[in-house]
């Protein structure tokens, strides 16, 4: 009685089931089954994973509700909710769920349910829910799905692989990968041309597993379970509000792969065995498995990652290049060998106050500073820089050829969600209601006004964030002063104070900077919530906005200190710029830049490793938590819709996209600094690549496949630091690097660098120190700048002004000879575009025809009243009449009625039938027999003009 009452609750009891009869159901009665009647255990099925069917073998389940409740009629979610106020509240949930269950029937979906107990004696509640043939083939046409008209038989192959192939080498990195999805020239699916798309009699496999669950999740997601008008419409907000425990696509059986595994592969294995698993890191990702599987926005990013990867190659490769050029030249390195040579001659002025303890000390005791310092900065590393601003903006080029080649092949192109939902969290907490001008239904409303208010008082709090980011820089440069000074006053540590002061100084950031991202994060994530954005694009938008704006600034601003600021400011001894009785940070003789490539090397490298630690323990810890929250422990986990609900949510891609795309910008914007960094990144990708595999495949439940053309709002980001860098790296070679000073000088004096440290340090002014010291600057012995100082920054403003110029206007050139789509994708297209218009006008032909427009020659009769009858005839879906017309005007037959055809001369008239009824749903094994709405409008269209015809006829007799 337990189980008969429970499954009322869903609005399919016997009962209700019978008296709306489902000819394509044969388990209307669903009922509860014990655990040991589960699905592994009670069918036989010919399917390699019989775990993610129904009983019967055959039905694929593509979508799974999880609900808790009490065993002894109190089906509380809560075993402490005995309040009336609580029992109140499950009522109205179990309300909610009972009529969402009922519409999803009522929609066509088949369900079955399975129930377990867990070790707290309550009840988990598993109902499994499939498809049938017709619902697919009705939504497919809403959605405006593509359907396979003709197979393609061109291979398509990344440049790498044609290269190769021209070159007849080996090429390592392919694998032939099992059940590849075929290619074929697509077209709009409609259920009255289904006789003509590729693969139309075998039901069970003309939609992908990807695609029938986007469709499920489309009835699921509008699915009414309350009040409409308050947005209490589908199962996200149910979830929200706590109704259903979860809900989620099942994966493709298990990804391990057995040693003595005899039977054929699923496409989870597949993917598991050749992309996710570590020995795979040198392979082609197999692009069009991920997408069968996962869907077009998954695919994208993981073909956006692979390509960047592969273009990190070159960068990586040319960056190792220059440094290892900087080795190599390191012992001619002239300023160096001043430094170490004359240095014992030279004494330097306190670097700080002799109140602190600061002496005098010898320009010998830096230097080995001074030799590593030219690793990262030699005439290489200005090659370098110019050579990565082409590089940035040449990827992003290719990108767009290879994202519209994607598009193409993926059927995307022009892909634009029109009809986007309010978001779960908008419509329960939306205050107001207002009716969409699109769709004419009163929906959940929130004054633009009002959000407008909510999204300024959010920037202010953003912007009081950003102003924390900036404290804590100057806590950092307070604590390398302070660090400095008693390193500076040993003697034996001298040479080492400005490394330990500055590695130390970058760790204590990055652990802020890490400490600020995780608590920023939270923070933006409840403001944009709290803004009452309307969709999730919007939500998107505005969140991605908010994270990188401040991202940008918590990663990047005390790199920029040290690149374009420190040592700028410092003034010169009796005149000295302080802060808080301290003095300005100043630059060694060696330069600023060694400081700057220790500072990114230890914030670009410190960070991919936490994020590689949190990606793989993580979802670990969630998914104990998962499992403590069922009450199942992982032992009892026996079914595929029990292993996959203790798996944790995927939380979507964005944290993905704003890991690359900070990486990006460490090693485009300062890469002058630090040539090394594209490896880095480089080796990091490989890692990152299967990390993000095995998440979505193995550690997080299935994704709902979603559509998308390209990365979105990412690539503009990705523009905007490719152009940034062209800027940055201008001022770094002309401002912070001693390639400009040192070129000038070598103008002066006979392109020689001999005396040039001598000639940049500057005497302390008189009766300012207890004794003459020497210290970095272009003064006089009063303390002014020197004409040479002033040719510099001429020289250095020209150079930026030139150098961005140049760059800009051969990057400009690169966009110009570089087409967005490639021009074998044009043929492609074209192609595509006249199958589906053949398609097109051979159904239209074939109306025209039967409809009297056209009359064709008798020996074609048979051929009309063939395809005729293969399209299913003209049987309205939504009146399930056929229009009538004038009585001498020629009739297409109804597809379920009987047909006569008379013959005069050399034309065939087709005679009137009668109109016949049709449900909307009809059990035909492989066709769908709706007519399209354009030909429904068509055939309304010729029958009224051949009634006026018909009338004006008779006025005229």
């Amino acid at each position: 009685m337990q189980d008969h009452e429970e499954w009322e609750s869903y609005g399919v009891s016997q009962s209700s089931t019978e008296s709306r009869p489902d000819p394509h159901n044969p388990h209307p009665e669903s009922v509860i089954f014990p655990r040991e009647s589960s699905a592994h255990n009670t069918h036989h099925s010919v399917h390699s994973d019989k775990l993610t069917y129904f009983r019967d073998g055959r039905r694929k389940i593509d979508y799974v509700l999880v609900c808790e409740y009490s065993p002894l009629g109190s089906r509380s979610l809560s075993s402490s909710s005995h309040g009336s106020t609580s029992e109140k509240k499950q009522v109205k949930y179990e309300n909610w769920r009972s009529t969402f269950m009922s519409n999803l029937v009522r929609a066509g979906l088949h369900m079955e349910k399975e129930v377990i107990q867990t070790v707290n004696k309550k009840c988990v509640s598993f109902t499994k829910i499939h498809a049938p043939w017709p619902v697919l083939c009705q939504y497919a046409e809403e959605l405006n799905m593509r359907a396979p008209l003709q197979a393609n038989v061109n291979p398509v192959l990344n440049w790498s692989e044609k290269l190769l192939k021209s070159l007849r080498i080996p090429n390592l990195m392919a694998q032939n990968v099992p059940n590849k999805p075929p290619d074929y020239f697509k077209g709009p699916f409609k259920r009255s041309k289904i006789h003509k798309y590729v693969g139309s009699d075998n039901t069970d496999t003309f939609f992908s597993n990807a695609e029938r669950i986007r469709i499920v999740y489309e009835i699921v997601s509008t699915g009414v379970y309350g009040e409409k008008k308050k947005g209490e419409v589908g199962v996200d907000r149910l979830v929200e509000e706590g109704v259903f425990l979860s809900a989620f696509p099942l994966h493709d059986g298990s990804y391990h792969v057995p040693k003595d595994y005899s039977d054929p592969l699923n496409a989870r294995q597949v993917l598991y065995e050749y992309w996710a698993r570590w020995g795979r890191w040198y392979k082609y990702q197999p692009l069009s498995h991920i997408r069968e599987y996962f869907g077009e926005k998954i695919a994208i990013y993981f073909a956006w990652l692979g390509f960047y990867t592969g273009w990190l190659l070159p960068a990586a490769i040319v960056g190792l290049l220059v440094f290892l050029y900087g080795v190599a030249t390191m012992n001619t390195n002239q300023v160096a060998h001043e430094i170490c040579t004359i240095g014992e001659s030279i004494t330097m002025c306190p670097l700080c106050d002799k109140e602190l303890g600061c002496g005098y000390w010898k320009l010998s005791d830096i230097c080995g500073y001074a030799k590593i310092s030219y690793l990262f900065d030699h005439p290489g590393t200005v090659f370098y820089a110019v050579f990565v601003s082409f590089w940035a903006v040449t990827f992003l080029e290719y990108w767009k050829r290879k994202s519209a080649s994607l598009a193409h092949y993926w059927d995307v192109m022009g892909f634009k969600d029109e009809m986007e939902r309010p978001r779960p969290e908008f419509a329960a907490r939306a205050p107001f209601q207002k009716i969409n001008p699109v769709t004419g239904v009163n929906e959940p409303s929130f004054p633009k006004s009002l959000r407008k208010t909510r999204i300024v008082a959010g920037m202010g709090l953003v912007f009081l964030m950003i102003s924390l980011v900036f404290i804590f820089i100057l806590a950092v440069i307070i604590y390398r002063v302070l660090v400095s000074i008693p390193l500076f006053q040993n003697s034996a540590l001298r040479s080492f104070a400005s490394t330990v002061a500055s590695v130390s100084g970058a760790v204590v950031n990055l652990f802020l900077i890490m400490t600020m991202s995780i608590l920023y994060e939270k923070l933006a994530l409840r403001l944009t919530s709290w803004e009452m954005h309307r969709t999730q694009t919007e939500f998107d938008d505005s969140l991605t906005f908010k994270v990188f704006i401040f991202q940008f600034v918590n990663y990047y601003s005390s790199i920029f200190y040290i690149a374009f600021f420190k040592g700028r400011f410092v003034g010169c001894p009796g005149n000295y710029s302080k802060i808080w009785s301290l003095r300005n940070e100043d630059c060694r003789t060696g330069g600023c830049l060694i400081e700057l490539a220790q500072q990114l090397a230890v914030i670009m490298i410190g960070k991919q490793f936490f994020n590689n630690v949190k990606e793989v323990g993580v979802p670990k810890v969630m998914a104990w938590f998962q499992r403590k929250k069922v009450q199942l422990s992982k032992s009892h986990l026996k079914t595929r819709w029990e292993k996959d609900n203790h798996l944790p949510l995927n939380k979507g891609l964005f944290e993905e996209y704003l890991e690359m795309v900070l990486q990006f910008g460490f090693i485009t914007i300062f890469v002058a600094a630090f040539p090394l960094a594209p490896l880095f990144a480089l080796l990091n990708n490989w890692v990152e690549i299967r990390l993000d595999a095995q998440k979505f495949l193995c550690q997080t439940r299935r994704v709902v496949a979603e559509r998308a053309e390209n990365i979105g709002i990412w690539f503009k980001i990705l523009d905007m630091l490719a152009h940034l860098a062209v800027i940055s790296n201008g001022c770094l070679i002309s401002f912070t690097s001693d390639f400009l000073p040192k070129l000038l000088y070598q103008y002066e004096h006979n392109w020689s660098l001999v005396g040039y440290v001598n000639f940049t340090l500057s005497h302390s002014p008189n009766g300012t120190m207890s004794q003459q010291c020497r210290y970095k600057g272009l003064r006089d012995n009063q303390g002014n700048f020197t004409p040479f100082f002033w040719k510099l920054l001429a020289l250095q403003f020209a150079f930026v002004i030139i150098f961005e110029h140049v760059v800009f206007g051969i990057c400009r050139l690169i966009d110009v000879l570089v087409p967005d789509i490639p021009e074998g994708l044009e043929f492609k297209i074209k192609r595509e575009r006249y199958l589906a218009k053949q398609a097109l006008q051979d159904s239209e032909t074939i109306i025209n025809v039967a409809t009297g427009l056209v009359e064709l020659p008798t020996k074609y009769s048979r051929m009309v009243l063939d395809l005729t009858a293969e399209l299913g005839g003209l049987s309205s879906p939504r009146d399930n009449i056929l229009p009538r017309a004038n009585p001498n005007t020629h009739k297409l037959l109804s597809g379920q009625s009987g047909s006569t055809a008379s013959t005069t001369s050399s034309t065939t008239v087709v005679t009137e039938v009668k109109p016949v009824l049709k449900p909307r749903l009809t059990r035909k094994s492989a066709t769908c027999d709706d007519l399209s709405s354009k030909d429904k409008e068509d055939a309304d269209k010729i029958s009224r003009t051949r009634t006026r015809s018909a009338k004006s006829d008779r006025r005229s007799s």
